[in-house]
């Protein structure tokens, strides 16, 4: 039997003072149309680099944030299937608890790259807004609201959360 290759990849749950969720809109082409999902902001994890090591690297890119300190780990997710990551048979996610003050994305990536990684601008949304949210989009973990009012209400768990879909 041979073994499952899945893409390693690590995002940020950005919280701003009003415990607000930074989100990417990544639309994604879907025949005969597209499927919009919001995501958390991160990426793949490239050869020879740490996780922290990418988080930082894909903060700066996408949303110019810096970080100085490693944040903690919050939340593990497993998708298997070729259409989340065309050429693995899924990725494995690791988010991280990153607090900031609300700020404007806008990292070192042009305008022009972002549209090549299918990213279609940011919002930060309140969680009322993701748990009342009924339109076509979706949201990665498709349940994001249960696990983020959790991290909101409790904090940092004492271990990594396994997260569905």
């Amino acid at each position: 039997m041979s073994s499952m290759n899945f893409r390693h990849a690590v995002r940020a749950i950005i919280l701003d003072e009003r415990d607000r969720v930074l989100l990417c809109r990544f639309v994604v082409p879907d025949p005969p149309g597209t499927m919009t999902v919001w995501v958390a902001p991160g990426g793949g994890v490239d050869p020879g680099e740490t996780r922290q090591q990418a988080l930082r690297r894909e903060l700066m890119e996408e949303v110019g944030l810096a970080l100085e300190t490693d944040p903690p780990l919050v939340w593990n997710q497993k998708t298997a299937g070729p259409e989340y990551t065309p050429g693995y048979d899924g990725t494995i996610n690791d988010y991280y608890l990153v607090r900031a003050s609300a700020f404007d994305p806008r990292g070192t990536f042009t305008d022009e790259q972002l549209a090549a990684e299918n990213i279609a601008g940011w919002r930060w949304w309140p969680l009322g807004d993701i748990v009342e949210h009924d339109g076509a989009d979706l949201f990665s973990p498709r349940d994001l609201a249960t696990p983020l009012a959790a991290l909101i209400a409790d904090g940092v768990p004492a271990r990594p959360v396994s997260l569905g879909l």
